[in-house]
């Protein structure tokens, strides 16, 4: 059977919501994981109630951002290089050829949303950095720390791992210098360096 999708509004974490006909409406995800699931089953639930499409995709959505959905979704997941979580977002709008995006979105927790409201109230397309963090604000989201234990305890372990895996060309061997640079602060002062060592390898920015 041939169908031609009318509408189709669908969102960075490969959730999507589907209307055929006004009669027939689905709500899809790529990953089969529990969170993912789970902010499926929140989104078809709106959008029963409502018959919103958007509204039900931003509460599945957000929904993976609060069950940090595989730990790849939301605040507290991979921490940049200084050590810090970042959110990227994006949602389509496929009856209004609409979009809206955000990318390393600092401090902020709702990127689904966030990304909804560059879409809704400006001619962007895309913020990034502390440009959308200064519109989030300004849209009355909450500034917040995205970092947790886990991914503290992500940044720590792979500072103590010489820098290994980054996504730097050329660098292992830098990163190993700074890496000997470091342990022999660690032998030669107190554990008041040792425990400043992590520092000298962030602010050095490998």
């Amino acid at each position: 059977m041939h169908v031609v999708m009318r509408r189709l509004l669908i969102m960075y974490c490969s959730l999507a919501v589907l209307v055929v006909t006004d009669a027939y409406q689905m709500v899809v995800t790529t990953w089969s994981a529990e969170g993912f699931q789970l902010a499926t089953e929140r989104a078809w639930t709106t959008l029963r109630d409502s018959d919103d499409r958007i509204e039900s995709l931003l509460d599945g959505l957000s929904e993976c951002e609060r069950l940090q959905c595989d730990g790849t979704v939301g605040f507290g997941g991979s921490p940049d290089e200084s050590g810090e979580t970042r959110l990227d977002a994006l949602i389509f709008d496929g009856p209004g050829h609409k979009m809206g995006a955000v990318g390393s979105l600092r401090r902020v927790k709702s990127a689904a949303r966030v990304a909804h409201a560059v879409m809704k109230y400006t001619k962007h397309s895309f913020l990034v950095g502390e440009a959308a963090t200064k519109f989030a604000i300004e849209m009355g989201f909450k500034e917040e720390s995205l970092s947790t234990n886990h991914s503290r305890r992500l940044f720590e372990d792979w500072s103590a791992n010489k820098c290994q895996p980054n996504f730097r060309k050329y660098l292992r061997a830098l990163c190993q210098i700074l890496a000997h640079i470091v342990d022999h602060i660690s032998l030669q002062n107190s554990s008041n360096s040792a425990q400043k060592a992590p520092k000298l390898v962030r602010s050095l920015n490998v």
